[in-house]
């Protein structure tokens, strides 16, 4: 491709709506076009740098024996029903009407689709396993799309599903996407970690993460350096201890102080000369079953996820202001686990500690000197915190836990029977009974892919594209293409390239050698070949490694070789 011809027009300034590195370069790069908030046109740069993200993909999961398929991004609200999410997904499944008045929805992920069409094929286990697979635009209506496509509304993601007919055969399944996974990200060139994570509203029993590690990532991941233990910060768990009790109180009771206007941790300990690993702080949540209260330590933070789990519960939000009032008497702020009619969870971090300071449940009070064994009434003591760096691992209980930030690429899930029960996709076994098919899902952002490359290795100059995904792994930069010599030996180089099947941009434009050297920056092509008159009186061009800066003069005749044995040596299909 000539550089006149392609329809890339690059910018020199970020952009104002631009927050990280990725989205601030796929802009100036001319690989994005915003649209709407969290929808943007992929032009023909960004398009194909997205392609050999899709090739590589399709290329592993047909090794992997998974076959492609298409389905619909409108989806009819009756599967959703059938299988309980219509109302549990929440508003960032956009629903709609037809002019019929049929409810309809744009597909944020495809499980209901899909175990449709198995359960009207497969009738045995003769049919099992199958592995289906596709490439397609999803739509979540985020409540704050940000970071470009790293999370848009609007998104391409491979997604696969797998049916067994039992727990063995499902675990070969989800081993095998694992192991695709694995090749996937490492053609891409990128540094990745597998963590075990939440599955969230998909459901399942098990997850895996891929996280691409960059110090840019919006995910905290905790990992231990002892053994292989790594899980993101809302799965990270904290061990149990060995006897989950409190520690003895010793006679007493708690301590009624004025605190007026004293809401937080912060406010709290200046007001009263504590820490905050002496409060206790008391969130009352509504599960739409009723109330929970969640007790940690001041210095701590409710970790959701595991209390919903802890609860027992499939939904769980920080109670409103009318709530907190009807069962603590007083505002937020100010609720406290003493006489607190209500469910209550304390997290293992309270355990072997006291006294306490806590709410009182009146505005502008807090008690001192409480003891949760002698003041509260603890219903459950859990697991319900974030954990942190310096943890102790709750594998191998020899190390604290590091943290490290990184860039969610992919995720894996055992389904189990979730929507095979939920939507009767069942199969006739050898002994002719009928059972549930056992399932897995399997996901890949497409684009978060690309993104995710761009955050890990770019440098103040522009992006850093590896060579399995740059869009032009070469590019010909002739210094004035005004000089019919240097023209010619630019073009015979690209000629030889492209014969040898090497996608290659020639920088055909008439521009300042200065401006033509920062768009290839800019661009992230692995592979710079400037053909300039000067050098071509010694013989030479000058190639220049985009990832390292190392510029090697090699001869006219030998350039497009070395950049092949370069291209190859980066693991590069060429």
């Amino acid at each position: 491709m000539k550089w006149s011809s392609l329809f890339l027009h690059s910018h020199k300034e970020d952009p104002r709506e631009a927050e990280v590195i990725s989205h601030k370069l796929m802009l100036r790069g001319a690989m994005i076009k915003r649209l709407a908030s969290g929808i943007y046109s992929w032009l023909p740069y960004g398009l194909k740098a997205l392609r050999k993200v899709e090739n590589i993909i399709r290329e592993e999961m047909d090794q992997a024996g998974a076959q492609e398929v298409l389905m619909p991004a409108v989806q009819p609200a009756e599967i959703w029903k059938e299988s309980g999410r219509w109302e549990f997904y929440g508003k960032e499944l956009l629903r709609f009407t037809d002019r019929k008045g049929g409810e309809f929805a744009m597909g944020p992920t495809h499980e209901e689709v899909i175990t449709t069409i198995v359960r009207d094929e497969v009738r045995s286990y003769r049919d099992l396993p199958i592995n289906l697979y596709q490439i397609q635009t999803k739509f979540r209506d985020e409540i704050r799309p940000r970071f470009g496509v790293m999370r848009s509304r609007e998104f391409i993601m491979k997604d696969a599903y797998s049916f067994d007919t039992g727990e063995e055969g499902a675990a070969k399944s989800y081993d095998a996407m694992r192991r695709a996974y694995e090749r996937i990200f490492s053609r891409c060139g990128l540094r990745f970690k597998a963590v075990e994570a939440e599955s969230g509203p998909i459901g399942g029993s098990y997850s895996h993460e891929f996280m691409v590690l960059a110090s840019t990532g919006e995910d905290v991941i905790l990992s231990c350096p002892s053994c292989s233990y790594a899980a993101n910060l809302e799965k990270a768990e904290i061990a149990a201890p060995a006897e989950p009790v409190f520690r003895q109180a010793p006679q007493g009771s708690p301590e009624k102080v004025k605190t007026p206007d004293v809401r937080t941790i912060e406010e709290v300990c200046g007001f009263l000369g504590v820490t905050p690993q002496e409060l206790v702080k008391t969130l009352i949540y509504d599960t739409g079953k009723g109330v929970v209260a969640a007790l940690v330590r001041g210095d701590h933070e409710v970790n959701e996820a595991k209390l919903k789990r802890a609860a027992g519960c499939e939904s769980l939000e920080l109670a409103d202001e009318a709530t907190i009032e009807m069962h603590t008497g007083a505002p937020r702020g100010f609720a406290g686990p003493v006489n607190l009619p209500v469910r209550i969870i304390a997290d293992y971090g309270l355990l072997d500690a006291g006294p306490y300071v806590t709410g009182a449940n009146e505005e502008d009070h807090h008690f001192t000197n409480v003891w949760l064994s002698r003041d509260v009434k603890v219903d459950k003591v859990a697991d319900i915190r974030n954990a942190g760096k310096g943890d102790l691992c709750p594998r191998c209980g020899q190390a604290p836990l590091d943290d490290i930030r990184g860039i969610e690429v992919g995720h894996i899930f055992k389904l189990g029977t979730k929507y095979s029960r939920a939507m009767d996709a069942t199969f006739l076994d050898e002994s002719g009974e009928q059972r549930p098919i056992i399932m897995g899902c399997y996901g890949i952002g497409v684009g978060r892919v690309l993104a995710a490359a761009i955050e890990q290795y770019a440098d103040e100059n522009g992006m850093v594209l590896p060579v399995s995904l740059s869009p032009y792994p070469v590019v010909v930069l002739p210094v004035n293409v005004g000089e019919e010599e240097v023209m010619g030996a630019a073009s015979k180089i690209y000629e030889e390239l492209t014969a040898r099947g090497v996608d290659v941009l020639l920088d055909d434009r008439d521009a300042r050698p200065g401006v033509k050297f920062m768009d290839a920056d800019l661009i992230g092509a692995p592979y710079r070949i400037t053909v300039g008159m000067r050098g071509l009186k010694e013989g030479v061009v000058e190639i220049k490694e985009r990832a390292t800066g190392t510029v090697e003069k090699i001869r006219v005749g030998e350039a497009a070789g070395y950049c092949m044995a370069k291209i190859k040596e980066a693991g590069s299909d060429y």
